[in-house]
């Protein structure tokens, strides 16, 4: 087998410069920030959804044209930021695998929130091909996607890490460097999905408390984002209650994926994470309700239906 590590000492690996081909897979919130942010950073871009409206939407922004098959080999780096990791297995070794079709050297930066075995599983696939692979999770929400600012969470060799380099310094602010295999960005993306999910439920049930109390949603926000008990979270997600404006930023539907696999790990690991348990049970509740596809601070209409309240925006009962 052929390294993707001896492919660069011997030079066969492509020099990157500081303009990349550059294709994006998955153009939801996240992936499509991505995308423009690679774009303003000056790399050729080519984006691809199951979503043909926002595949030609790219398109308009300045995105390029062509089929994913014609310019796979010609790509220097492939960002997967698609929902979990079947999908990303899909994408890479599916039906229409791509990664059999990239040059050796190319790099797959991979985003979805995964379990670090899965990770090391498409690590050491991709390296059969010679392709190098990025174990990169992502957080910051969708507008720091759009601003290209940020976090990533990331390992893999040395190699990808400096192929990679143009393309990250258009789409983040931090890089996080966690390991030279991959797994253990996936492995901090979980313990960054613990607590960002639980905080976000925390929000809902102290801001739904403080309504039994007489306490004003817009009043909680004020004083809480002062105090002790706040939180970027209760920060970041209160404010859509408030406003009564449950459109998708994140989604409901990423929480039970992702805090299962959290519980999963743990599982593994022998450990207990009743906190987590909890906070995956108020989602599943807020799926059961019919709100999957809404914004995830719509958790709070689970308490407020448990206790009875109206939430700012909703009509009284």
């Amino acid at each position: 087998m052929v390294t993707p590590d001896a492919l660069c000492e011997n030079g066969m690996g492509r020099v990157m410069g500081e303009t990349q081909k550059v294709a994006v897979i998955g153009l939801g919130s996240m992936g499509y920030g991505i995308a423009a942010s690679a774009l303003r950073g000056g790399h050729r871009v080519w984006g691809y959804d199951i979503n043909p409206a926002q595949v030609e939407k790219f398109r308009e922004d300045g995105g390029a044209e062509g089929a994913l098959s014609d310019i796979a080999a010609d790509l220097n780096i492939v960002a997967v930021v698609v929902l979990n990791a079947a999908q990303t297995e899909d994408v890479l070794f599916g039906a229409d695998a791509l990664v059999p079709r990239l040059t050796p050297g190319t790099v797959v930066l991979s985003c979805a929130t995964v379990p670090p075995e899965f990770a090391r599983t498409m690590e050491s696939r991709c390296e059969d091909h010679g392709v190098l692979y990025l174990d990169a999770p992502i957080s910051g929400g969708a507008a720091k996607a759009a601003s290209g600012e940020l976090t990533i969470m990331a390992s893999g060799p040395e190699a990808a890490f400096t192929a990679s380099r143009p393309l990250l310094d258009a789409i983040a602010a931090t890089v996080f460097e966690l390991g030279n295999t991959a797994g253990p960005g996936s492995a901090m993306k979980a313990t960054n999905q613990l607590l960002a999910g639980v905080h976000i439920a925390a929000m809902a049930e102290a801001l739904t408390f403080g309504m039994t109390q007489g306490v004003a949603p817009e009043t909680f926000l004020e004083v809480i984002s002062k105090s002790a008990g706040t939180s970027w979270m209760l920060e970041n997600r209160a404010p859509h209650v408030i406003d009564g404006d449950y459109s998708p930023r994140s989604s409901v539907n990423i929480w039970p994926k992702d805090l299962g696999i959290v519980l999963d790990i743990a599982a593994s690991a022998g450990f207990e994470a009743p906190i987590t348990a909890t906070a995956l049970a108020q989602y599943r509740q807020a799926v059961e309700m019919g709100l999957g596809g809404v914004d995830d601070s719509a958790v709070a209409k689970v308490y407020a239906r448990q206790a009875g309240l109206t939430l700012p925006g909703e009509d009284a009962a």
